[in-house]
Parts: structure tokens; sequence; C-alpha cells
């Protein structure tokens, strides 16, 4: 049954087009349902199976998922005629600050980056299942607070936002001192205005 289990578990995994929850796993069998613990065990033993393989068993936020490991993607990748999505700085920035920075308005955005946040890219980030709005700000016009989602950290392979990566230390602006010294230079003698006219 155990070899069985494995199988089975990995058929749901390879047709599955989502990262799968235990939950769900459990929910395939109606009669002699395995435990969790067999579950577990068997997703160990499927993770074992694929050290020699091209693929990998990963845990997501919603649970867990095979895919092509990731040092095999630019082989995988010449498969495919279409590019890959790019993603402008403008998105990318926006999405750095909501998921470090959450939850955060609209507004914290624009004056982090210094300039306006157009709908159209919020609306973009929204339908791609990557932001959601978690509530509004309790100050004058009650603007919305933006957060990540499961699907954020699943299309990134993160199970929680701590493994987001270190951001660098960045110097506090306020305290450091912009201005440049300017050295006093010598005027020649004929540029000089005379300090008083007698």
């Amino acid at each position: 049954m155990e070899h069985q289990l494995n199988e089975i578990i990995e058929a749901l995994l390879l047709s599955a087009s989502r990262p799968v929850s235990i939950e769900e796993i459990e929910k395939v069998f109606v009669e002699n349902p395995p435990s969790r613990e067999e579950i577990r065990n068997s997703l160990n033993e499927i993770e074992e199976n694929c050290l020699n393989r091209g693929i990998e068993l990963k845990k997501v936020s919603s649970g867990f998922r095979l895919q092509v490991k990731q040092d095999l993607s630019g082989y995988v990748a010449k498969l495919w005629e279409e590019r890959p999505q790019r993603f402008s700085k403008a998105t990318l920035e926006t999405l750095s600050l909501i998921a470090y920075k959450q939850p955060i308005t609209r507004g914290e955005i624009e004056e982090v980056r210094g300039v306006t946040v157009g709908t159209q890219l919020m609306r973009g980030l929204m339908e791609r299942g990557w932001v959601k709005i978690v509530g509004q700000r309790d100050v004058p016009g009650r603007p919305s607070l933006y957060a990540t989602t499961k699907e954020f950290l699943d299309y990134f392979g993160l199970q929680h936002l701590r493994e987001l990566p270190e951001l660098p230390e960045l110097p506090d602006l306020k305290s450091l001192d912009l201005e440049l010294p300017i050295e006093e230079v010598e005027q020649p003698e004929e540029d000089r205005v005379p300090q008083s006219l007698s």
C-alpha cells in the first residue's frame, strides 16, 4: 500500500496545475484513507526519490508541487517559443514594497518610490492574485491597505514571508549631510569690488 500511496500522491501532484495541500490529498481517498503521518512519510520518500531526477518536490505556502529543478530551467525554457513575462521596474518596486512593508497604502508606496502608482499597475497585481486589499488605514480618506497573498508566495516558491531575502542596510538619508563643501577661491585683484569708494 505504501508504494501505491507514493504513486497516487505523485500522480496528484503531477496532474494538478497548482500546489496541493495534505488536506486535499486526504480527500481523494474514499476507503481506507491514509493518516496524515503516512502522507507526510510518502511526501518525504517522493522528495528523496527526486534527488537524482530532473524534478523536485517543493513545499510552498498552499501545499506541495512537483517542479523542474531550478538549475535545469534554462534547458526547459528552450522548448517554449514565447519568452517569459518580464515585469516593469515599477511593478517590481511596488510588489517589493508591498511584500516587505505590508500592510501598506498606495500613498505610502508613492512616498517611498517618489512617483505616482498607477491604478492599472495595482489592478494588474490584484488580477494576478499576488496582492489583495486587507483593510483600510484609519486616517482621513480611509485608504486601502495592500498585502501579498498565498499565490504570491507560491509563485516565488516561498512558504512564508520570512523566507524573503534580507534587505541590504541602507543609510538614513535624513541623517546624512548632503551639503557640498564650498571652498573659498581667491578672486583675481581686478575682479574684487572695493569695500568703499573714497
